[in-house]
This record gives structure tokens, C-alpha cells and sequence, in this order.
């Protein structure tokens, strides 16, 4: 059958091939629009395994809490060049994910997340969603990482964070207020930042898996192999250094970025005591672009 140029732009518009593809996928299914569909999504997978050897590096970190605050997710997905990052199309696939980890709680990990359908068409995993947009943008595209936080019966406040473009985003929930407290919500936004800007990998030295302190501690051990101090003086030196290790690594024991006469800990302990409770961070996700 003639395959006319209606037929070519109803089959763009609906996958976003390019028009040569739509036109030869018309002609190899007989000018039906769901057949050449499926056309393209097959060529499409193989367009994307073509690409998904290719580093991807940028991209974009991205942060939705829900309008009631219960409910906080961020996400992060990567590309291949910045230029592509900025596109209108790899921009709102980020958004729908988002969307999809926030309305789906078994969307709570990248696994999972992946396998699922895609909430904007149903007929269709998220990964197969994933795969016509790495089609249609050209290069390699990678869900890299997904955090998905609900406040519990306790109460808090979740609060988000994104930095520089999109290239670092926090997600943080902190007990002991209300976000309907104007003193106790700034609190819990600076301490976005703190995570934001400071970059600790646990709140609290207690958070930090004994396995870390032990190779962390290896390697001041091999440092001071060499050193004739007596081993109850090194002793000290490798305490000194891991309470040091601590300071960048611990949330709570980070000297505040806008104080740094005041660590996290006795800034949370000051505010609290002026709200007249205890205020503690229960946890946080810090995604930046390309890092581990």
C-alpha cells in the first residue's frame, strides 16, 4: 500500500524516530502504525546496544517532594554530553521518572524501577521507555540511581536539595518538628545544604560499617609502619586521625558550613533545645553526577 506523508508524521510523533526510519518501517509492515511501532522499538534496541558500552557521565539529579511532604524522592540519570542534558526530551523522560518512583513504592530501587511499566504507556517497561529515548537522542542513557523516602507515624519533615544545574541533589528527612515550623524547616533545609556542600557519606560515626574503620584504620597503620614512636603513641595518632576521618565522612560531626565553630551535632542539640525537643537526621541520599 501507498505510505503517505500523514502516515510518516503520525508514526514520528508517536516514537520520535527520524523520518527515513518511519518511512522504511511503514513500508516493512504494510503501512500499519502499530506493527511499525514495533518495528522501530526492535531497531531501536539495537541502536541502544550500540551505545550502551559508551560513558555516561552527565545528566541530570532531580528532587520531588509530594504537596502534603509525607513523600520525597530523588533521582538520578545519566547521559553522555551536558548538550543532551539540556534537551527538552532527556529532561521530561527524567520527570516521569521521578514521577513513576513517587507514585510507585516497589519503584523504590533502579531494578525494580526498570521492570516496571511505564506509567505514560502502560504497554511498555520503563527499561523500553529508557531504550526509544536513548534511540531518538543518540547516545548512551543509564538510570543511575534512585532514593525514595515516606515520613514515618513519627512525623519530621523531608526536604530537598538541588545544586549547581542539576549535578547535585540531596534528599534529607529530620526528626523532631514540623515543616509548619519556620525555625525547625530552615534548620532542616540548611542541613541540605550541609549535605549538599560537605558531602558526608553517614550521619553519625555510629552509621559507619565496622569494615571502613578497619581498612581506614590499615591505612594509617602502613603510614606509621615505619615510625619509631612507641605503639601506645601510634595508637593515638590513628585514634586522632579517624576522630579527623570522622569530621568528613559523619554528618553530625561536620563543622557547620555557615559556622564552623558549631559541628552539625551542636547545632542540631542548640536548635532543639530551643523548640524544646530532640532534633536528629534520620537519613539522607546525596546524588552527584558521574561519582560513585
Amino acid at each position: 500500500m501507498a505510505i503517505t506523508t500523514e502516515d510518516i508524521k503520525l508514526l514520528r510523533e508517536s516514537t520520535g524516530a527520524g523520518i527515513l526510519d518511519c518511512k522504511k518501517a511503514l513500508q516493512e509492515t504494510d503501512g500499519n502504525i502499530d506493527q511499525a511501532i514495533e518495528f522501530l522499538r526492535k531497531k531501536g534496541l539495537a541502536a541502544a546496544s550500540k551505545k550502551a558500552s559508551r560513558e555516561a557521565n552527565e545528566g541530570l539529579v532531580s528532587a520531588h517532594i509530594s504537596a502534603d511532604g509525607l513523600l520525597g524522592v530523588l533521582v538520578e540519570v545519566n547521559c553522555e554530553t551536558d548538550f543532551v542534558a539540556r534537551t527538552e526530551d532527556f529532561q521530561a523522560f527524567v520527570a516521569a521518572v521521578v514521577q513513576q518512583v513517587a507514585n510507585q513504592a516497589e519503584a523504590a530501587n533502579v531494578e525494580t524501577l526498570l521492570a516496571a511499566p511505564f506509567m505514560g504507556d502502560s504497554n511498555k517497561t520503563v527499561a523500553e521507555k529508557l531504550t526509544e529515548t536513548i534511540a531518538k537522542l543518540g547516545e548512551n542513557m543509564v538510570i543511575r540511581r534512585v532514593a525514595r523516602f515516606e515520613l514515618p507515624a513519627a512525623g519530621g519533615m523531608l526536604d530537598s536539595y538541588i545544586h549547581t544545574g542539576g549535578r547535585v541533589g540531596v534528599l534529607v528527612d529530620v526528626a523532631g518538628g514540623s515543616a509548619g515550623d519556620s525555625k525547625f524547616a530552615g534548620l532542616v533545609h540548611d542541613i541540605a545544604l550541609q549535605i549538599a556542600a560537605a558531602s558526608p557519606r553517614y550521619v553519625s560515626p555510629a552509621d559507619v560499617p565496622a569494615e571502613a574503620i578497619e581498612a581506614e584504620k590499615a591505612i594509617y597503620q602502613a603510614q606509621l609502619a615505619e615510625d619509631k614512636k612507641p605503639d601506645n603513641i601510634k595508637e593515638r595518632i590513628i585514634e586522632g586521625k579517624l576522630k579527623k576521618w570522622y569530621e568528613e565522612v559523619a554528618l553530625v560531626e561536620q563543622p557547620f558550613v555557615k559556622d564552623n565553630d558549631l559541628t552539625i551535632a551542636k547545632l542540631l542539640e542548640k536548635v532543639g533545645k530551643e523548640l524544646g525537643g530532640e532534633i536528629k537526621v534520620r537519613r539522607f541520599a546525596r546524588f552527584e553526577l558521574g561519582a560513585s
